[in-house]
Order: C-alpha cells, then sequence, then structure tokens
C-alpha cells in the first residue's frame, strides 16, 4: 500500500497538523504501507524532522511573498497550482491513499487530485469547508458532532469522529500512566512546537512570581519557537526550571506532571489519555469550542483566548488549584470518562479496510 500525507507546517500554521500525520504514518508503516509526504517549504517548517524520521518527502517551491502568514489566503486562490504541483508528484507512483491535513484544503482540490489517488482521507477539525473523501477523521470532542459534518460530505463519506479515533504517539503507549491525588509538585508548560503568540513566556512568569522552588517547572519548546533565548534565560535563573527543547519524550513529562498549562490542539487528548490535569489558554479560533466544551465538563480549568488572558490570570488559576485538589480530582475522573471508549488504532483499521467501528 502506498500513502501519500499532503500537508504543512510552519512558525504560524504549527506543527501539530504534520506530527498527527506522523502519528498515522508511523502505524501505517507498521502494517507495511510505504509513505511519502508532500510539504511547501515554509519558515519553521518540520521537512527536516520528517526526513530525519525516514519518510519519502517531496518539498513545494516556497513562496515568492515576504508575508508568510497570510499564506493559507493564498492557498486558498492558487489552489490548482498547489495541487497541479502535488499531482507531478503522485502521478509517478501509485498511490493507494492520498490523505491531506489542511485548513486550505477542499473539495475543489480533491476532486482535482482523485483521479491520482484511489481514494482521498481527509483530517480535519473545522467542520467549515465540503469534503470529497472516501474518509474523514475527526479525533475531537464535540457535542452532536455527526451534525457538523452532515452537508459538508456525502453520503459514502466514512466519518471516523471523536477522541475514540485520536492519533495517540506511540511513546503514549508505553509510558505508566500513575494516579494522582491533585496535589501539585511538578507542573509542565507546553504550548506545541512554535507558540506563535508567546504564551511560554507569559506562564513562565507566572509561576515564576509564585516564588514556589519546591515545584518542578518542566518547560517544553520547539525548535520553531521564537523566543528561545528568552525562554532559555528565564530557565536559567530559576534551578527548579527545566527547559526540554525539541524533545521526543513529551509522554514521559507528562505521566510525571501533576498539572499542565498548554493550550488546544492534538496535545488536548494526550493529556486526557494521562489523565493530566490543565489549565488551558485558546491560541487559535478552532480551539474555541473545544476547550469551552471540555470546560463545562470539568475536564479543563479554561481561562479564554490568548489576548484576554496575562500572566496574573495564570497565576491566580495555578495558585487555586495548587490549594484546592478536589478540583484537581475532578479533572482527573472527568478526563478518564472521556477517553474511555479510546482504543488505539481505529483509524489506521479503517484505512487497511478493517471494519467499521459504529
Amino acid at each position: 500500500m502506498n500513502v501519500c500525507f499532503r500537508v504543512d507546517s510552519s512558525r504560524w500554521i504549527g506543527t501539530g497538523h504534520v506530527m498527527r500525520c506522523l502519528v498515522l504514518a508511523e502505524q501505517l508503516q507498521l502494517n507495511g504501507a510505504e509513505v511519502t509526504f508532500v510539504c511547501r517549504r515554509l519558515p519553521g517548517d518540520l521537512t527536516g524532522f520528517i526526513e530525519n524520521r525516514g519518510y519519502g518527502l517531496r518539498t513545494l517551491p516556497s513562496l515568492q511573498s515576504t508575508d508568510q502568514k497570510h499564506y493559507f489566503q493564498w492557498f486558498r486562490a492558487n489552489w490548482k497550482l498547489d495541487a497541479m504541483q502535488t499531482i507531478n508528484f503522485i502521478r509517478k507512483k501509485q498511490i493507494d491513499w492520498l490523505v491531506t491535513d489542511h485548513y486550505a484544503i477542499d473539495e475543489k482540490w480533491e476532486q482535482f487530485t482523485k483521479p491520482y489517488a484511489n481514494q482521498i482521507m481527509v483530517i480535519d477539525d473545522l467542520a467549515d469547508r465540503p469534503h470529497n473523501c472516501k474518509i474523514l477523521l475527526d479525533q475531537n470532542f464535540y457535542p452532536n458532532s455527526q451534525k457538523r459534518y452532515e452537508h459538508l460530505v456525502g453520503p459514502q463519506t466514512i466519518m471516523l469522529l471523536g477522541p475514540k479515533y485520536f492519533l495517540l504517539r506511540e511513546e503514549f503507549k508505553f509510558v505508566r500512566q500513575r494516579e494522582r491525588d491533585g496535589s501539585v509538585t511538578r507542573i509542565l508548560i507546553s504550548f506545541g512546537g512554535s507558540d506563535p503568540t508567546k504564551e511560554t513566556l507569559k506562564a513562565l512568569k507566572a509561576v515564576q512570581c509564585l516564588n514556589n522552588t519546591k515545584c518542578i517547572i518542566d518547560v517544553v519548546i520547539g525548535k520553531s519557537n521564537l523566543d528561545y533565548v528568552s525562554i532559555k534565560s528565564i530557565c536559567a535563573d530559576n534551578p527548579n526550571f527545566r527547559l526540554h527543547y525539541q524533545i521526543d519524550y513529551i509522554a514521559e513529562l507528562m505521566a510525571k506532571a501533576d498539572l499542565s498549562i498548554g493550550a488546544g490542539g492534538s496535545t488536548t487528548w494526550e493529556r486526557c489519555y494521562l489523565s493530566l490535569p490543565a489549565i488551558t489558554i485558546e491560541t487559535a479560533e478552532n480551539q474555541s469550542e473545544i476547550l469551552y466544551g471540555l470546560s463545562k465538563l470539568g475536564a479543563v480549568y479554561h481561562l479564554g483566548t490568548s489576548e484576554a488572558v496575562d500572566e496574573k490570570d495564570i497565576a491566580r488559576a495555578v495558585k487555586k488549584l495548587m490549594e484546592n485538589p478536589c478540583v484537581l480530582q475532578k479533572m482527573i475522573k472527568s478526563s478518564k470518562e472521556i477517553m474511555k471508549d479510546f482504543e488505539s488504532g481505529l483509524a489506521v483499521r479503517q484505512l487497511l479496510g478493517g471494519s467499521r467501528d459504529e
């Protein structure tokens, strides 16, 4: 089986799309599939990371425009060019599955590339545009998930919806889960690989204000984070702060932590899988419905949007939770309830032709 992923990453797009595709790619490869990626070269992308993982890679030309922040607008206006550039690569192979994880790709792009792949799978979570695909995967939690896509895909599309289809990285499967009692002696700060809204700095300054030298603070950033020097300096000045740069052991840190501070995205379900309580900040509009929904269920302590949250808000939230272990225990219980139906590999079995799991 030949599988091709069309996915992008950058300082503004973030790294989450590529990371969840890599999870699926690894699971498919373990089942004998040949996997390749098609990615456009953008500032802060993960093309080198993909190659280092041993996958085939075809890079599309970088944009001539200096305004990389408006990449999605460019893509929507030039979708046919992107589709043709993708076709120029996949037409040389016999592609069984073309998998897209891209907020600018819709049914026009999919219809145009469809003759060059046996089937198309879409990974999405916005539900804001129509798709022409065999399988649609949205691993996020929403009330009435089925209704979000009912007018956006055809009746023959297999919809894999909800956390039970979550693409869990291999490292999480081998981490020993532990029972937490609500006490906090270790805090994890992680806002993804790029953190364009500078939440890591904000959270660092917040916990620094608490002057709790007995609590270990693990800080995780990726190579796309432009605040590396400032973050490194703060961590160096605080002996209980530990900086982790471009790591592959986030699961281990989550398992050790009693409380985390982070955003939405795929890491939300990784935290839930390990029953790790989280203070959350919305760093992108598509995180809003998920984080507010989880907040209502008591699974996260949500503070609001990045623009509305400052370091004092974070410091107050940390202090409140550290003084109220019963609240943390309720978050732990809620996370376990959300992930109770999770079964690793459900999405992969669909691509390999397994029976549909209703």
